[in-house]
């Protein structure tokens, strides 16, 4: 009895800090890039918060997209790695709220992604990216 009562107390200990571990800013834009240059989907759900929007500026028109549908084109595209050198760089950073711009240069092209990640309550997750190409 003993026994499996520090087996609970152990694993619910061990699954608060993998959550604190995925809670960070750091792991939200990983998460993020990972989705976004290898098709890697793995915690995606988790760092997106449910009113996330994603905007896209194709000439002169925004086109603005909800989770669910970022969640479906990249279920579309999961594993498929894409052709391009990507870096990160943080904009802005406060304790509720961090910018970081992550840049995909293809050859013929660059996409600029300005992706917002908020302190929520719940850990750090991604509200906002806003996707401009050059």
């Amino acid at each position: 009895m003993l026994g499996l009562a520090l087996l609970v107390v152990c694993g619910a200990a061990k699954a608060d800090k993998i959550n604190e571990d995925k809670l960070t800013p750091n792991y939200a834009i990983n998460t993020f890039v990972d989705a976004m240059t290898r098709g890697k989907l793995a915690g995606l759900n988790d760092v997106l918060d449910k009113s996330a929007e994603f905007s896209m500026l194709r000439g002169k028109t925004v086109l603005t997209f909800g989770k669910t549908e970022m969640l479906d084109f990249f279920n579309a595209n999961k594993n498929i790695e894409q052709s391009c050198t990507t870096s990160t760089s943080v904009v802005e950073s406060t304790a509720n709220v961090t910018i970081v711009k992550v840049a995909m240069k293809y050859d013929d092209f660059v996409r600029n992604n300005y992706v917002t990640i908020a302190n929520t309550g719940n850990g750090w997750k991604i509200t906002n990216v806003y996707s401009v190409f050059r």
